[in-house]
C-alpha cells in the first residue's frame, strides 16, 4: 500500500541517515476507505494526491511544531505492505485531511521509500507564514484558515530517493 509519511527536511536528514523512519507506531496517510467515501468520484491517482496533500498539511504542524527547520513541507511516499498499515479514522479535518489518517506498525525502511515531495525554496516565506498561523487557524480564526492554506497553492516538487539527499546539502 502507498503511504504518504509527513516529515520535514531536519527529519529527512536523520531518516537518510539511519536508513529508516521510525521508531513504529508511525503516523502516515493513505487512500482509506473513509477517504475513498468522502471522495466518491475520485479516480485513484486523484485520491492518492488528497491522502498526499493531508500529508503535506501534516507536515505543515510539524514545521509550526519546531521553528529551527527550514520552512519546506516534506512528504516521503512509501509502499509498505498491507498488513502493516491500520486504519486510524480520526475526525475529518478541513479538506478530508483526517479521513486518510492511518498508522504504519513498523518502522520503514529506506527501501520502502518510492519517492520524497518538497516544497521548492521560493515557497519558504508562504510556508512560514503557513506554519505559524496553524494554532490560530486551529482556534476558528478565519484569517488564519486562509494563512494556511494557501500553503496548498504551493505544489510539492517530486524527488526521486537517490535525489533526496542533495536536498540536506
Amino acid at each position: 500500500m502507498r503511504v504518504y509519511l509527513p516529515s520535514t527536511l531536519t527529519l529527512l536528514a536523520g531518516v537518510h541517515a539511519a536508513k529508516e523512519i521510525g521508531p513504529a507506531p508511525l503516523t502516515a496517510h493513505a487512500v482509506t476507505p473513509a477517504l475513498r467515501e468522502w471522495y466518491a468520484g475520485g479516480d485513484l491517482e486523484e485520491l492518492e494526491y488528497a491522502a498526499m496533500s493531508a500529508a503535506a498539511r501534516a507536515s505543515l504542524r510539524l514545521l509550526a511544531a519546531d521553528p529551527s527547520v527550514p520552512r519546506r513541507r516534506v512528504v516521503l511516499a512509501a509502499e509498505v505492505p498491507d498488513d502493516l498499515v491500520g486504519w486510524a479514522r480520526g475526525d475529518a479535518g478541513v479538506g478530508g485531511g483526517d479521513r486518510a489518517l492511518v498508522e504504519v506498525s513498523a518502522a520503514v525502511p529506506w527501501r520502502w521509500i518510492a519517492s520524497g515531495h518538497v516544497d521548492d525554496a521560493d515557497a519558504a516565506a508562504d510556508i512560514a507564514a503557513a506554519a505559524q498561523a496553524v494554532p490560530a487557524a486551529d482556534a476558528g480564526d478565519d484569517d488564519a484558515v486562509f494563512t494556511v492554506d494557501g500553503a496548498d497553492g504551493h505544489e510539492l516538487l517530486w524527488y526521486a530517493t537517490q535525489e533526496l539527499p542533495h536536498l540536506l546539502d
